[in-house]
């Protein structure tokens, strides 16, 4: 009878430990980062991250003040010419009364140009127009040959900027019969 250690040699098998002996593990691959290193960069990452989340911010918070000093810097631009026409018509003495008429409508004109560039609109409802509280503001109720809650007359034209009311139109209303 054959020795069992004989017979797998004789096969050509090795022994566990032969393996190992032949085949040593593989050292550990200088690729892969220790831990400490790899929280090293993840760390300097971080602040990395926070830090130009902080630019960011600040940059942006000096933009919204910027924004807000020279918001009307536009509207200014386009009310200057306004101011120039009626600087002119007063220096001028002797201008007659239907060339200072002529001017104030001129002037009338470069500052509803103004307006309009600056999304600055008139609220001037037509009489019969159904009263809207959101745009109107109702002074008084009349006896009308109307429909009630219309509007009779305007006192005071209103305005919206940018589909946000300025100031409400005065408008009289048409009183229930």
């Amino acid at each position: 009878m054959q020795n069992p250690e004989n017979s797998s040699q004789d096969q050509g098998l090795e022994t566990p430990a032969e393996a190992a002996a032949a085949n040593p593990a593989p050292p550990a691959t200088p690729a892969e980062p220790s831990a400490e290193a790899r929280l090293a960069e993840m760390s300097d990452a971080y602040l990395r991250a926070k830090a130009e989340t902080e630019n960011i911010r600040r940059r942006s918070e000096e933009e919204i003040a910027k924004a807000r000093k020279f918001a009307v810097e536009g509207f200014a631009d386009s009310l200057l010419p306004v101011k120039d026409s009626l600087e002119a018509a007063i220096a001028i003495q002797a201008a007659t009364p239907e060339q200072l008429l002529e001017g104030v409508h001129a002037t009338l004109r470069q500052l509803s140009a103004a307006l309009e560039r600056n999304k600055v609109v008139e609220i001037n409802p037509a009489a019969s127009t159904k009263f809207d509280p959101h745009q109107h503001q109702a002074i008084s109720m009349v006896p009308a040959e109307q429909e009630a809650n219309t509007v009779v007359a305007v006192l005071q034209k209103g305005y919206l900027i940018a589909d946000r009311v300025l100031r409400p139109a005065l408008v009289t209303v048409a009183a229930p019969k």
